[in-house]
């Protein structure tokens, strides 16, 4: 299940202040997060969700960030994706994925803000939806909304299709994302994709996730409407962080959303795309936390 996202993390970056934590998620799937403590007591949790074809390692600026404001972080590498185990069958429905969630919520004591870009978004509506505000107090939406543009995501799911047969290096990987990314600055280090490809047997590097993910039976099983009547019925603060850029979320399906789900609030990243994370991860940072720090219950 995707809506079609990147791994892009090629930025330089500090040393990694998290710690790696494990969690069991729906029909024992082995499930790897990281996780930020802030300084003092934590004011809320937040649970971040990364998109399809990402790993948890595309939020490490933003769970710096956001530790450093007072929150309790975890960011998770969903079922086949970065550290975690990939599903035995293949399977990748919304449903499985909402129930890893569910699952890593519980672990935490609940309830959580939870952050979701793409495809992790459409899985925090069905989580919030499902289980309600035990679980999930606020929801932050990262340029994706249930109604997507079809047209952007099958642009990104092609770029991801088109490395699944690997890179010779990480630079020819980078050359594929700077040439897919033509808006953000190219990073001075490589580095950083180390934590989002894999090396194998034959000295290939290959996107740290299940080629199943993208497959053509699992992007079909994205329940359109389902999601959208469920985004329209939550009750609890919602934001949608739209980069401008955007062809996921262009102007007529942000006022489509606007229309169907009125009492969430947007903010827009100017100069960001898809990716509006990493494009301008400052901004976002600020904006979560300003709208975190206003809307979200103390963790007890």
């Amino acid at each position: 299940m995707t809506t079609g996202d990147i791994s892009a993390a090629t930025t330089d970056e500090p040393a990694d202040a998290s710690t790696t934590v494990r969690f069991t998620g729906a029909g024992g799937i082995g499930l790897v997060g990281s996780r930020w403590d802030p300084p003092t007591g934590a004011t809320a949790t937040a649970l971040l969700l990364h998109g399809g074809g990402q790993t948890r390692h595309s939020w490490k600026r933003t769970g710096d960030h956001l530790a450093a404001a007072g929150l309790r972080v975890v960011t998770l590498d969903c079922r086949g994706h970065g550290d975690s185990d990939w599903s035995s069958d293949g399977y990748y429905d919304m449903d499985v994925l909402a129930e890893d969630v569910h699952h890593v919520i519980t672990d935490l004591g609940g309830p959580v803000t939870l952050i979701g870009a793409s495809m992790g978004g459409l899985t925090g509506i069905a989580v919030a939806d499902r289980w309600g505000v035990d679980e999930v107090s606020a929801l932050v939406l990262v340029d994706v909304v249930p109604r997507y543009d079809r047209g952007g995501s099958r642009r990104i799911r092609t770029f991801m299709r088109s490395g699944i047969s690997g890179f010779d290096s990480l630079d020819d990987a980078a050359d594929a994302v700077a040439a897919y990314l033509p808006h953000r600055k190219r990073p001075r280090s490589i580095d950083g994709l180390r934590r989002n490809l894999r090396r194998r047997e034959d000295g290939r590097w290959y996107w740290h996730w299940d080629p199943n993910v993208i497959a053509a039976e699992t992007v079909a099983r994205i329940p359109t409407d389902q999601l959208d009547d469920a985004a329209a019925r939550l009750e609890i603060p919602m934001m949608l962080v739209r980069g401008m850029l955007s062809d996921v979320v262009p102007d007529d399906v942000l006022s489509a959303f606007r229309r169907r789900v009125p009492h969430a609030e947007v903010t827009e990243l100017r100069g960001a795309g898809h990716t509006a994370a990493g494009d301008d991860n400052d901004a976002f940072s600020d904006a979560v936390v300003e709208f975190v720090s206003r809307i979200a219950p103390p963790t007890p």
